[in-house]
């Protein structure tokens, strides 16, 4: 009886675990270029002939999954991690890869940030460990040469948050856009971190007329995707800004717009999601808006 028991219990830990364990989903772009999916944002793995240049980390406890995942592509080490912005989701690994010998880089909002408390959601966030801050910053831009590879990142001002950036494969055509683009999904627009509906179209737009028919495009969250996408994506961003701001112009208040689901009814089939819906979508056009 004793050992029955024993082994019952072994078995529902074992699935317990099989449950709780973060599953990592490995999306090929190309013999080089890898993307991470899974709980927390997309990461994007670039792979040289001496290092890895990763693009954000998911939350901590997902590192030994990604570094699982990792070594399954290639046995070279994570030399570069480049955080698209400063969210959780994005960069609750870094003090885990810092101590893997990863050389943080990030736009120098997402060290302000990170270095700072900040209030997301509703919910006061502290500042990070020392560990996990990014050691190089940029301002605009900046661009590494790794292994016949020339990448571009940079800033897109006040879409996502305050300190968004891209990262351009420009040999491959490949760009990670982070968090300014969630693939076939209301998008989360963060105001508190100096977010603005305006600044994310703008983000959209940029990359729209950077990419051609075959460019890869990468978003925070969900699939990988393209220029038609994206495009899409746009618009519907472009038409509920615009019926929000008309909805102001003619005097309705937050109350009205949250109230108002006709001005998000063509969009919330396809969407709507747990984290962002129509109803959220509303609100937060109208209060970006209201105080641009």
């Amino acid at each position: 009886m004793k050992v029955l028991n024993v082994l019952l219990m072994l078995f529902f830990v074992n699935v317990l675990a099989q449950k709780t364990t973060p599953e990592i989903e490995t999306v090929k772009i190309n013999d080089k270029i890898y993307v991470l999916k899974g709980i927390g944002g997309n990461v994007g793995i670039f792979v040289g002939s001496e290092e890895v240049f990763m693009i954000d980390d998911k939350f901590a406890n997902v590192t030994p999954q990604i570094l699982a995942a990792v070594k399954k592509i290639t046995t070279k080490p994570v030399s570069y991690l480049i955080n698209t912005h400063w969210h959780g989701d994005h960069t609750g690994g870094n003090e885990n890869m810092h101590k893997q010998g990863a050389v943080i880089i990030s736009h120098e909002n997402v060290r302000l940030r990170m270095n700072s408390e900040n209030t997301v959601r509703g919910k006061v966030k502290p500042p990070a460990p020392k560990g996990a801050l990014p050691v190089i910053t940029f301002e605009k831009d900046m661009m590494f040469h790794l292994d016949g590879e020339d990448i571009l990142a940079y800033h897109v001002h006040n879409a996502h948050t305050d300190g968004d950036a891209h990262i351009f494969f420009t040999n491959s055509n490949v760009i990670h856009m982070g968090d300014t683009y969630f693939q076939g999904k209301f998008p989360y627009i963060d105001l508190d971190s100096g977010g603005s509906i305006d600044g994310y179209i703008e983000s959209a737009n940029k990359v729209i007329r950077l990419a051609d028919d075959d460019t890869v495009i990468i978003p925070g969250h969900m699939n990988v995707s393209n220029k038609k996408e994206l495009i899409e994506f746009r618009d519907i961003l472009v038409d509920l800004r615009d019926k929000i701001s008309h909805e102001i112009e003619v005097g309705k208040g937050l109350e009205d717009v949250k109230n108002d689901t006709s001005l998000t009814k063509d969009y919330e089939k396809q969407y709507n999601w747990n984290f962002i819906n129509a109803e959220k979508i509303r609100i937060t056009i109208y209060n970006s808006l209201l105080n641009n």
